[in-house]
C-alpha cells in the first residue's frame, strides 16, 4: 500500500502549565480522521433478503448508490469503504493507538451503516488495541429520535436504481419501469438512543482503562472519581439538556476522557435540534426538529452550556497539568481563509456553504473560555484557521480532510511534551481495492446511455488510476454538475465558461509582456474554476497537483486584475464579478499556512 505524506510541525507552548508530567504524554500520538461517511457495501439488512446486486468482479452482493448520485454529491458515498480500511492500515503500520472520529462517521446513521462501522471498529480494537474516540456529526444523527427514512438511489439490476425504504408507503414511484421498493428498517435514521447503545465503546461510555471520563452533567471531580461513578452518569437519561423555546429534553453526548496520562481528549457535539412550533406539543416526533448541520452558530443561542463546560475543562486542564485537545464535527473559526465577507458579495448569503461559518463570537468565546486547539470536520476541506485577541487568548481550528472527498486524508497528532506538539497530514493517494465497483458502474452508464439521460456523468472516472485521482474526478463532476449551476451568477459563469487563457490574461489587463510570456497557454476559464475549488477544498495539499506554473499565471491575472479594478471608475458587472473572483482565489492561496507550519501558542505566531 503506497501513501503520500504530507508532514508539517505544529510547536505548541501551553502558557502555565507544570513542566513535570511531561515525560507522561511523550510520543503520544492521536490519529484524527473525519467524514468517514460509511456505508457498509457488504452489510446485510436484519428484516429483508435483499442483499444488493452481485458484482461479476468478485461476485460479491453489493449495496452501493449510483455513480451519478455520488457526482452530485459533495461526498462519495462507495469507494470512501475501501479508503476507510486503508487509512486504518496505514494507522496500524504507525502503531498508533488511539483514534478520533470527528463526526459524520457514518452515511446518515442508518443501523445497517452503524453495525457495519461498530464491526470495523471492533475489529481493529481488538487485533490492535486501539482506543477508538468518536463523537456526532449531522449525518449520524440527523434528528434526535429515530426516524423512517431512506434512499431511491442505490444501484440496482441492469443499472436501474433501487429504491429502499424503511417502511411501505414512502415512495411512489414515477414510471413504469422502476424496480420494485425494497423495505428494509435498517435504511431508517438512528437517534440518539440508538447510537449511543450501539457505539458507546468508543469513547461515549468510559472503560476501566480510561484515567478519567466525564459530561456537561456530571458533578463529580477528579478527586472522587470512579469507573463505576462515570458509567452510571453515562446513560442517556443523565445526558440531557432543555433546548429552547419550549425546553424539551433533548440529549448531548459531548463528553471529556482521559484515554492516556496527562492528555484531555474534549469530544463536544455540537449538533443543535432547533424545534419547530409542533415539538411544543410532540417533543419526541423526530420531524418537528430542525437539521443540526449549521454547528456552533446555534451552539450559541441553543446549547449554551458547552461554552460554560469548556470553559470549567480548560481551567481544570491546567490546574492539573493536563494537555487539552478539543474536537468536535464543527468548525470553531473561519474556513474560508477570511474570504467569506467578499464570497457572500459575489456568490450570495445562501450559497458555497457560507451558512456554515461560524460567526466571530463563536471563536471568540471558545478562545475567551480557555480552548487552544481544535480539531474539526464537517466541510471536507484541509485548513487551518486562527483567531487572536488582545487579551493574548487565541484559538487554532484544524480542518481535517475527509476520506470520502479531494483530497482525501488524516490527521495524526504526536505529543513529544507539553511544549510541542508535531502534526502530520496524510494523504491517502493509493487504495486496495477502489476499483472494485466499477463493472457495476459501467452497467449504470450502459443503462443511462440507452435511456439517453442528459445529465450522463463523465465516463472518464473510470479510467482513474488511484484513490486521489478519482477523487479529483468527482470534484471535476461534482463543479460541473451541480456548483456552477447552483452557486455561481450566470453573468460570470457564462462569461469564464467561454473565456481562454488569452482572453482572461487581456481581460485582467495584465502587461502585454506578461501575455506574450502566456501566449501558448490552453487552459480554460473552465480549469480556473476547478483549481479555485482544489484550492477551497485542499488548500496547500492542492499546489502539487495544480502545478506551480499554472499557479504563477494564476496571481498575475489575480494580481492584476486587483489593481486595475481599484482605478476603474465606472466597472461593469463582469468586471465587478471578477474582481471578487479574484480576490477570493487569492486569500485561498494565501491563508494560514495548512501544510508544513508551526504554531506557537505561547507567542500566538504560526509561520511556515
Amino acid at each position: 500500500m503506497k501513501h503520500i505524506v504530507v508532514s508539517f510541525f505544529v510547536c505548541l507552548s501551553f502558557i502555565g502549565i507544570d513542566v513535570f508530567g511531561q515525560s507522561k504524554i511523550k510520543n503520544t500520538q492521536i490519529a484524527f480522521l473525519s467524514d468517514v461517511h460509511l456505508l457498509d457495501l457488504y452489510g446485510g439488512f436484519s428484516d429483508s433478503d435483499y442483499k444488493g446486486i452481485r458484482n461479476p468482479a468478485d461476485g460479491k452482493y453489493t449495496l452501493l448508490r449510483t455513480m451519478k448520485s455520488q457526482l452530485e454529491s459533495t461526498r462519495l458515498f462507495n469507494e470512501n469503504y475501501f479508503a476507510f480500511i486503508a487509512a486504518l492500515e496505514d494507522v496500524v503500520k504507525r502503531n498508533i493507538k488511539i483514534v478520533a472520529l470527528p463526526g459524520d462517521f457514518s452515511d446518515d446513521g442508518q443501523p445497517l451503516n452503524i453495525r457495519g462501522l461498530k464491526k470495523i471498529l471492533d475489529e481493529y480494537s481488538n487485533k490492535y488495541g486501539i482506543r477508538f474516540i468518536i463523537t456526532t456529526g449531522n449525518h449520524d444523527v440527523a434528528k434526535p429520535y429515530l426516524t423512517d427514512s431512506g434512499k431511491t438511489d442505490f444501484l440496482g439490476k441492469d443499472g436501474k436504481n433501487q429504491v429502499i425504504m424503511s417502511k411501505d408507503g414512502m415512495y411512489k414511484s414515477k414510471t413504469d419501469d422502476e424496480l420494485p421498493v425494497v423495505i428494509a428498517k435498517d435504511i431508517g435514521t438512528m437517534g440518539y438512543a440508538e447510537v449511543l447503545d450501539e457505539l458507546k465503546d468508543f469513547g461515549f461510555y468510559p472503560k476501566a482503562t480510561d484515567l478519567y471520563w466525564e459530561t456537561p452533567f456530571t458533578a463529580y471531580t477528579p478527586e472522587k472519581y470512579s469507573f463505576q461513578l462515570a458509567m452510571e452518569n453515562a446513560t442517556i437519561e443523565k445526558r440531557k439538556y432543555a433546548i429552547p423555546p419550549y425546553q424539551n429534553p433533548i440529549p448531548d453526548l459531548s463528553y471529556l476522557i482521559e484515554p492516556a496520562e496527562g492528555v484531555w481528549l474534549l469530544a463536544i457535539d455540537g449538533n443543535v435540534y432547533i424545534p419547530k412550533e409542533e415539538a411544543k406539543n410532540h417533543p419526541e416526533n423526530s420531524a418537528n426538529y430542525n437539521s443540526p448541520n449549521v454547528g456552533y452558530n446555534q451552539v450559541l443561542t441553543h446549547k449554551k452550556h458547552l461554552i460554560d463546560w469548556a470553559a470549567k475543562v480548560a481551567k481544570e486542564a491546567k490546574k492539573r497539568g493536563k494537555t487539552l485537545i478539543a474536537f468536535s464535527h464543527y468548525p470553531m473559526v473561519d474556513f474560508n481563509d477570511d474570504a467569506s465577507p467578499m464570497m457572500r458579495k459575489l456568490f450570495g448569503e445562501e450559497k458555497m456553504q457560507l451558512h456554515r461559518v461560524p460567526v466571530e463570537e463563536v471563536s471568540a468565546l471558545f478562545a475567551e473560555a480557555g480552548i487552544q486547539l481544535h480539531f474539526a470536520g464537517h466541510m471536507h476541506i484541509n485548513d487551518t484557521g486562527v483567531r487572536k485577541y488582545k487579551n493574548g487568548k487565541a484559538l487554532f481550528n484544524i480542518q481535517i480532510p475527509s476520506l470520502a472527498a479531494y483530497i482525501p486524508g488524516y490527521k495524526i497528532l504526536t505529543l513529544h511534551n507539553k511544549n510541542k506538539m508535531e502534526i502530520s497530514t496524510v494523504t491517502i493517494d493509493s487504495v486496495p481495492g477502489f476499483k472494485t465497483l466499477f463493472p457495476l458502474y459501467e452497467q449504470e452508464y450502459g443503462y443511462l446511455k440507452t435511456i439517453g439521460d442528459p445529465d450522463i456523468w463523465d465516463k472518464g472516472i473510470l479510467n482513474a488510476q488511484n484513490y486521489r485521482e478519482f477523487t479529483n474526478w468527482h470534484l471535476k463532476e461534482l463543479v460541473r454538475v451541480r456548483f456552477l449551476k447552483k452557486d455561481w451568477p450566470a453573468e460570470l459563469k457564462g462569461f469564464l465558461l467561454k473565456a481562454t487563457a488569452k482572453e482572461l490574461f487581456a481581460f485582467a489587463n495584465v502587461s502585454p509582456s506578461k501575455q506574450l510570456e502566456f501566449n501558448n497557454e490552453h487552459w480554460t476559464g473552465f480549469d480556473m474554476i476547478f483549481d479555485f475549488y482544489r484550492l477551497y477544498s485542499a488548500d496547500e495539499l492542492a499546489l502539487k497537483d495544480i502545478g506551480k506554473n499554472r499557479i504563477h499565471q494564476y496571481k498575475n491575472i489575480i494580481d492584476s486584475c486587483i489593481a486595475h479594478y481599484k482605478q476603474n471608475i465606472k466597472p461593469t458587472v463582469n468586471e465587478t464579478s471578477f474582481y471578487e473572483f479574484c480576490s477570493i482565489f487569492k486569500s485561498f492561496l494565501n491563508g494560514a499556512p495548512s501544510d508544513n507550519f508551526i504554531l506557537n501558542l505561547r507567542k500566538n505566531s504560526i509561520s511556515n
